[in-house]
């Protein structure tokens, strides 16, 4: 028997995000970091994650990705396909979300999918065809500073439709909340027509519940990772009772916190994680003139309290961003702080750190490639969207993959409180 829903997500904060939603509605699910191999083991699984560092790939490159992780799912059975990109339509006027949902279209036949990015509970909700941010348009909010994806445009019609081949379609409010019939009725609409896309809005979860009803059958699905809780339900699915976990041991497990996102959520927590914990900032320049930064940060860490966390970061404010990457270029500044924070989380599991919270999703993939984790299971939902989760080898990591902009302020000391 095959599974029933594959999804593809371009980032791999994104991939852990929705594999926490489908667990927590009930779906059996396993995630494989990268194309799973064709001997990769989905043991019993309802879905299959296949997270991607695709999001601020070369077109080309990601649209390559993504077919091959289609290709994979569909040979093992998926009957429908999720797309599942930030929820924050992080992209550029070229792509990627376009280009890639395209060829997905193409290759599956899909006359038309859902466009949808909204999680009501992280603050992202979609009207009148505009993402807004809280009760910021995206294009307001601190999205428009992304280092590598800055967000300046809220029309979600407009930015699908600059970055796709096809015509996009709007499903307004006052349809959406109607139910998924008549929501149903307009993708209908929509298709006779001739679009491709229709662009749904969506300000609480009822809404995306209705929407994913309302897309039962539908051969490819596009969105942020809320748009999931609707599905499992079309597959006859419901929501299973948590497992009760067991407390924590006497003695902490040695943790270390991670942090490349530049995002103002991040840089909040940050402020109040190094108040708690030890912390040591990792400066651009450095890197750039060639000192043992990897090393200078491992022999530090190695000094510290066993039983307390370490913080090392290279998250710095708008400012910093934009003169550094004046400096060394935009990709080539975030590639250094990405490939630094890896070697560095290479030495600390080696060391014997054995819980890893890694903030941003850039750094989230350069970590994990640096690791060579090729899948994990889906533990504890620290915040909505950001689960503990833990690799499947033989000396298992708990790790937890931080969207820059997701969680609270608390967002460090709730994950470690946690238990292990």
């Amino acid at each position: 028997m095959g599974i029933l829903l594959g999804v593809i997500a371009d980032d791999f904060t994104g991939a852990t995000d929705i594999a926490s939603i489908l667990v927590r509605e009930g779906m059996r699910t396993v995630m494989s970091i990268g194309v799973p191999a064709p001997a990769f083991d989905v043991l019993d699984a309802d879905a299959v994650v296949v997270a991607l560092k695709s999001r601020t790939a070369p077109v080309s490159e990601a649209v390559a990705q993504s077919l091959g992780a289609l290709q994979w799912l569909r040979t093992h059975g998926a009957e429908q396909i999720f797309f599942k990109y930030c929820s924050t339509f992080d992209s550029t006027a070229q792509g990627n979300i376009g280009p890639v949902a395209d060829a997905l279209s193409d290759a599956l036949d899909a006359k038309i999918a859902v466009v949808c990015p909204a999680f009501p509970k992280n603050g992202r909700t979609v009207f009148n065809g505009h993402l807004f941010v809280g009760r910021q348009l995206l294009q307001d909010s601190p999205m428009k500073d992304h280092p590598l994806t800055p967000m300046r445009r809220s029309d979600l019609v407009a930015l699908m439709a600059e970055q796709s081949a096809h015509d996009v379609g709007l499903v307004p409010h006052e349809v959406v909340s109607a139910g998924d019939a008549a929501i149903a009725e307009v993708f209908a609409g929509l298709t006779e027509t001739g679009q491709r896309y229709a662009v749904t809005d969506a300000i609480h979860d009822e809404h995306l519940r209705s929407i994913g009803r309302a897309v039962r059958g539908h051969k490819l699905v596009t969105g942020g990772s809320a748009l999931a809780m609707g599905l499992p339900a079309n597959f006859g699915i419901s929501p299973r009772k948590p497992v009760e976990r067991a407390s924590g041991s006497s003695t902490p497990p040695r943790a270390a916190i991670l942090a490349g996102s530049c995002s103002a959520a991040t840089r909040q927590q940050l402020a109040r994680a190094r108040a708690l914990w030890p912390s040591r900032r990792i400066d651009l320049d450095a890197i750039a003139e060639m000192h043992p930064v990897v090393e200078q940060a491992l022999s530090w860490a190695k000094s510290q309290p066993a039983d307390r966390p370490v913080v090392i970061y290279g998250s710095a404010d708008p400012d910093e961003v934009e003169a550094n990457q004046v400096k060394y270029g935009r990709e080539q500044a975030g590639a250094m702080m990405e490939h630094t924070l890896a070697a560095i989380a290479e030495g600390l599991v080696a060391d014997g750190v054995s819980r890893l919270l890694v903030a941003g999703g850039e750094t989230s993939g350069a970590v994990i490639s640096a690791l060579k984790i090729q899948g994990l299971s889906i533990g504890a939902e620290i915040a909505p969207g950001v689960p503990w989760t833990t690799t499947l080898s033989d000396q298992p990591l708990q790790v937890a993959l931080k969207s820059g902009n997701f969680g609270g302020p608390d967002f460090f000391e709730r994950a470690l409180d946690i238990p292990a």
